[in-house]
C-alpha cells in the first residue's frame, strides 16, 4: 500500500519582485523540491578614486 505513487503535477513558476521559484524534478524517493533564484537588490557601481585637492 505504501508503494502507491501519485502522478506529480507541474507547478508554474512563481514570480515575485526579486525572487523566482521553479519546481525541480522528483528524486529517486519521489520528493519534489523547489529551486529559488534571487535577483540582485541593487546595482554595484565601480569604485573611482577621489581627486586629489
Amino acid at each position: 500500500m505504501s508503494e502507491e505513487t501519485k502522478p506529480t503535477t507541474k507547478v508554474p513558476d512563481g514570480h515575485a519582485r526579486f525572487l523566482t521559484t521553479r519546481q525541480m524534478a522528483p528524486n529517486e524517493k519521489g520528493f519534489v523540491g523547489y529551486e529559488t533564484v534571487w535577483e540582485p537588490f541593487q546595482k554595484e557601481a565601480t569604485y573611482e578614486t577621489p581627486k586629489k585637492p
